[in-house]
């Protein structure tokens, strides 16, 4: 229909029509189409003596894929306190990627970077979804995992019926601490399993060395954290 989308078969008809010298308002009568169709087409896809119809319908079909280029989305202005929203969005992908090497996988790295950058340091689940657009389901799977580690903690806002996501100066201390207790606890094990094993034995004595080790960290850990927390005044 004059004004649509011109088929495979009616390129091939432009096609033919030009291989065989015949204008473009004739083309365009044989197609019952506007001539200004016909002079479009032709133009956009090689012109009259380079117009092919397979290439120019392949052509079409890929800008249609491709779509309009998306209009630049105006830049968003400073928040309350002056800073610039792009310093924001690239110190909060640095941080992120940093967590990322830590081990965190990826959408409990960005959680925990989001809390840490918003100002409140507390957000609702509804909240991170809009901030960092996952679904549902990414995000309580991520806070269940930073919870199990120790990095943020739950808290129940009573006006509004629903949790918030806690995070602030004092959560690395407990979570270090939770690590010492991790070693502790392989220091155990790896001191049973020289014993099952026989301590004169190779697999033994390399557990109790291990165990040694792992003891040793566990220990360093704790003090550490035990004379920050003294120095800091139990500030968060």
């Amino acid at each position: 229909m004059p004004g649509g989308r011109l088929t495979h078969d009616e390129r091939r008809i432009i096609a033919q029509g030009l291989a065989d010298g015949l204008t473009y308002t004739e083309i365009a009568g044989r197609l019952q189409r506007p001539v200004s169709t016909v002079t479009r087409e032709v133009t956009r896809n090689g012109g009259a003596r380079d117009y092919q119809a397979d290439r120019a319908h392949d052509a079409t079909a890929g800008r249609a894929r491709r779509g309009k280029p998306a209009r630049p989305r105006p830049a968003p202005a400073a928040d309350e306190h002056g800073r610039d929203p792009e310093t924001i969005r690239v110190l909060e992908e640095r941080f992120t990627a940093m967590l990322v090497d830590t081990g965190l996988t990826r959408t409990p790295a960005r959680v925990l970077a989001c809390l840490y950058i918003t100002d409140s340091g507390s957000l609702t689940a509804a909240e991170l979804v809009q901030r960092l657009q996952v679904s549902p389901a990414s995000i309580s799977k991520a806070v269940g995992q930073l919870e199990e580690q120790h990095l943020i903690r739950r808290e129940r806002d009573p006006r509004r019926r629903r949790d918030r996501y806690v995070i602030d100066g004092d959560i690395w201390h407990q979570s270090w601490l939770a690590n010492a207790r991790k070693n502790a606890r392989l220091a155990d094990f790896a001191h049973d399993g020289a014993d099952a094993l026989g301590p004169a034995t190779p697999a033994g004595a390399r557990l109790e060395r291990t165990g040694r080790l792992l003891r040793q960290i566990s220990e360093d850990m704790v003090r550490a954290a035990e004379r920050w927390h003294a120095a800091s005044g139990d500030l968060p």
